[in-house]
């Protein structure tokens, strides 16, 4: 399995509405009622070798979450898209703190998955808002 669908199976398993478990990668926009997943790619943090010439990297994915929710020009919605929106965060942190996020690396009990920048993207006159999550993983490789 990819680790790009090993993430996508993993945020399947957070408690959505029913109407939001489907969402694209690489697209979605504010008028159709899904979300999108957009990869950022790999970031080397940093590298260190050992005496013996063993080399591990510290690595970063980042994605961007993108949900398309009802707008939020009525109050009621409003709260409950921004209580989503932190709940879905708490909800990222909770999982990797009991080990339960996707693993990428070579020490799963040094990976970290955080999620963070939540907020409200776009809005859409046809009454729908574009909310996005920014996730992040932190791994090490063996080399």
């Amino acid at each position: 399995m990819s680790d790009l669908e090993k993430l996508k199976e993993w945020i399947s398993t957070y408690p959505f509405p029913e109407d939001f478990r489907e969402y694209r990668i690489d697209f979605t926009d504010a008028t159709s009622p899904d979300g999108g997943l957009f990869p950022s790619g790999l970031v080397e943090l940093s590298r260190r070798r050992d005496i013996l010439g063993h080399v591990t990297v510290r690595n970063q994915y980042n994605f961007s979450l993108y949900w398309v929710l009802y707008s939020p020009k009525d109050q009621t919605i409003a709260t409950a898209n921004a209580e989503w929106l932190m709940d879905f965060q708490a909800w990222v942190q909770a999982q990797s703190a009991a080990g339960l996020a996707p693993t990428f690396g070579d020490v799963p009990r040094r990976e970290t998955m955080t999620a963070s920048n939540g907020t409200l993207f776009e809005s859409s006159e046809e009454g729908t808002a574009m909310y996005m999550v920014q996730l992040s993983a932190q791994f090490e490789k063996e080399l």
